[in-house]
């Protein structure tokens, strides 16, 4: 997201596009989910669920319609472009007579031509792949690009610090689970982090040396450029599938045996501060949606893959949390809920067993390289100055340098993955899925009437066109920002 205009890329089929913004979508957010379900009860659950969902696609429709006013401007820029080479053409052979002869006629005949090409059904389709960056550059003002920035980077910070705790976490419980013989452990045993795990060694110190390997391992990735190659997608989605479908399964086998622990409360409101940055951060996507549609083949019913996405996901959502939640009690549900399966009493098979217990490692050691380099280009841009260079040692060394600092340094004091997840989704992803579409939405509106005149149709346009929904997500966003920083003083004064 260095915020330019990149390459569309191969083109797919609507369908594939939308197996690709369910992958997209269904992350790291899904697994800490069924937890944060647990603390705030299930109806609570399921309706901020639902909300959240619903919000999440007004915000999305918002992003597109976006893109296509970003299309159209480009595109009218070209045309101009090529109409004043054509005219610049025609001036070298006429002379200065004809010249302003032809400058008079082209002058009464350019609004009727822009009237034309302005109604063209083409001027909105969605061809050039630009980023969110790039929106924000020609819709925003330095300040608000900058904010935007500023916004992304923050997310981004939170994303590799859940990802940066996740891995050592998981792996700290799978081998010290190993090393306790955990088939004689109680279901309902909790640990402590200076509970021992390998002879004098307590699980924090345990959690503390994989963070170690971990940042050595892959850390350097930083300093380099990397992409996540096509084939390492697949794999890295497979993967999760399977997991994803075991562990429901596996659920919905211990409920129907009568072996379900789980009585969760219908409304606890204690947790549903938690629950509500889990639940934005699991739906978002905004920020990668115009590399993920733009090479959509047709995008004649974008509007209607998309929703039929959203559905999608919140019963997948829904399906993996309450089963959960009934299969296990509260108590019992750990931060990463693949964890909860990485018991003898749960998965009699070992293989399997050792595959949920480590299924994090695998997805997310995959995308902890892309995100840091994300980010240290978002930095590069922050700063980047119109035709100035960085020195070597500040783009190699300095700016790599503070992508990986701050989130291992926020992983080796906590790896408390729920609040994470919470703290990232409530701030940063409240700005981005919500604050950032509504003002480039609204700015995109006021720039389309006064480049093309109010009659314009973008045939991308959100079905939520009034100018209440702006604000009601604004309003909707602050409200948000409000509870839950009341909500996290209020916790801390009781403490």
């Amino acid at each position: 997201m260095a915020g330019e205009i990149t390459e569309t890329g191969e083109l797919y089929s609507p369908y594939v596009g939308l197996v690709y913004m369910f992958n997209l979508i269904v992350g790291t957010g899904a697994l800490t989910m069924p937890k944060a379900f647990a603390s705030a009860g299930w109806l609570v659950s399921l309706v901020l669920l639902v909300f959240l969902g619903f919000m999440s696609f007004v915000t999305t429709t918002f992003v597109v319609e976006a893109m296509a006013a970003a299309n159209a401007q480009l595109r009218w820029k070209r045309m101009e472009n090529h109409q004043k080479e054509d005219d610049e053409d025609s001036s070298t052979a006429s002379d200065s007579d004809s010249l302003l002869q032809d400058s008079h006629e082209r002058a009464e005949k350019r609004p009727i031509l822009s009237v034309q090409r302005r109604g063209s059904p083409n001027l909105f389709e969605i061809t050039d792949r630009v980023e969110m960056g790039q929106m924000a550059s020609m819709f925003f003002n330095k300040v608000g690009v900058n904010l935007f920035y500023f916004c992304i980077i923050i997310y981004l910070y939170g994303d590799l610090a859940i990802y940066a705790a996740a891995v050592p976490f998981s792996l700290m419980q799978v081998s010290c689970a190993v090393d306790n013989d955990s088939c004689g452990v109680e279901a309902d045993t909790n640990y402590n982090d200076t509970d021992r795990c390998w002879g004098p060694l307590r699980r924090v110190d345990v959690y503390h040396i994989y963070l170690a390997i971990f940042t050595l391992l892959l850390g350097p990735f930083a300093f380099f450029d990397v992409q996540k190659t096509k084939y390492l997608q697949i794999l890295t989605s497979l993967m999760r599938w399977i997991a994803f479908a075991i562990m429901i399964a596996l659920a919905l086998v211990r409920i129907g045996r009568g072996q379900g622990a789980g009585r969760p409360p219908l409304a606890d409101f204690s947790g549903v501060r938690n629950l509500f940055g889990v639940c934005v951060y699991s739906f978002m996507c905004q920020h990668s949606l115009p590399s993920l549609l733009t090479p959509v083949s047709s995008k004649r019913r974008l509007t209607r893959l998309v929703l039929l996405d959203y559905v999608l996901i919140l019963a997948f959502y829904g399906l993996l949390s309450f089963t959960a939640i009934f299969c296990f009690r509260g108590d019992s549900l750990l931060d990463m809920y693949t964890l909860n399966f990485a018991r003898c009493d749960v998965v009699g098979v070992a293989a399997v067993r050792f595959f949920l217990g480590l299924f994090p490692v695998f997805t997310i050691s995959t995308n902890f390289p892309i995100i840091a380099v994300t980010l240290r280009n978002n930095w590069k841009t922050l700063f980047h100055r119109e035709g100035g260079t960085y020195p070597w040692v500040v783009a190699r060394v300095v700016f790599p340098a503070i992508t990986l600092m701050p989130p291992v340094l926020v992983a080796f004091c906590t790896h408390d993955l729920e609040s994470l997840v919470g703290i990232t989704g409530a701030y940063a992803g409240t700005g981005i899925q919500y604050v950032v579409p509504a003002f480039l939405v609204y700015h995109c509106r006021k720039d389309t009437q006064l480049a093309f005149g109010h009659g314009t149709l973008n045939k991308h346009r959100s079905p939520f066109r009034h100018t209440f929904w702006v604000g009601f997500v604004l309003l909707w966003a602050f409200s948000c920002f409000v509870f839950v920083t009341a909500n996290i003083v209020l916790n801390e004064t009781k403490l």
